[in-house]
């Protein structure tokens, strides 16, 4: 692996032939957050590789949506008590839906 000191990005040659600037991202977004890279590493494995090879970007598009679907509402996380991550929340929200708010 090669280290780009901060503020340099490495080169893309593709990209930069296409006209597309390269970006590292700043501190706080998608490019610096572990959890949005493991997200998109599973999805990937889960889906991109195990379904492809894909026959257009609209089949890619739904299957993503799909995925999404399923992450949010049917996959049980055991941290959380074996319910899913929507379910979860709405629990939550129902639960300090009573609370008063600090002024």
């Amino acid at each position: 692996m090669t280290h780009h000191p901060e503020g340099e990005a490495p080169e893309y040659p593709e990209r930069l032939s296409a006209g597309i600037e390269p970006s590292i991202g700043s501190v706080g977004d998608s490019y610096d957050n572990a959890l949005a890279e493991t997200i998109n590493g599973l999805f990937k494995a889960e889906v991109i590789h195990r379904s492809g090879p894909w026959r257009s970007f609209e089949a890619v598009e739904y299957a993503t949506l799909e995925w999404v679907d399923w992450y949010n509402h049917r996959r049980l996380l055991a941290p959380i008590g074996n319910v899913p991550p929507a379910e979860a929340e709405a629990r939550y929200h129902a639960h300090i839906g009573g609370q008063a708010m600090a002024a």
